[in-house]
């Protein structure tokens, strides 16, 4: 017999006072992107291959294998999120997508992390509380730049 789940996603939502342009740089520049979510080898171009890297942890090696699947400049981003290092995830793999729209007096942020199996609490739990602390790193990455 075949297990079947459904899936359920992270959404975290942030008005930021500042232009597109600018919250786009911190999302995609990989040196800023290093200051406020862990380092890593990104570049925004749709097929990249790239991870993010962390101090390990148990059951994880600190490793998060990543692929660009799309990228509209001062817009749109996504990528795969593949936690191949994470026994506890058993292969985690979900899609992670920015959506910047301009609004009155700045970007209306919106992060969703989808593709979480509903037998993954753990996991599901774990990002909710992790995106909420890269994104508050994150508002003050953007606040600080030029």
């Amino acid at each position: 017999m075949t297990e079947t789940f459904t899936t359920r996603a992270v959404i975290v939502e942030r008005l930021l006072p500042h232009a597109p342009e600018k919250v786009w740089r911190a999302l995609t520049q990989s040196h800023l992107l290093g200051e406020w979510l862990m380092k890593n080898d990104f570049q925004p171009v749709v097929g990249h291959r790239f991870n993010f890297r962390a101090t390990p942890i148990p059951h994880w090696n600190g490793v998060t294998d990543c692929e660009v699947l799309e990228v509209e400049p001062h817009s749109r981003l996504a990528y795969s999120w593949n936690a191949s290092g994470d026994e506890a995830a058993n292969g985690l793999k979900t899609v992670v997508t920015w959506t910047l729209t301009p609004v009155a007096g700045g970007t209306q942020l919106r992060m969703e992390q989808s593709g979480f199996r509903s037998n993954e609490t753990a996991n599901y739990q774990g990002a909710k509380y992790g995106w909420q602390r890269y994104l508050a790193a994150l508002k003050n990455i953007v606040a600080g730049l030029d």
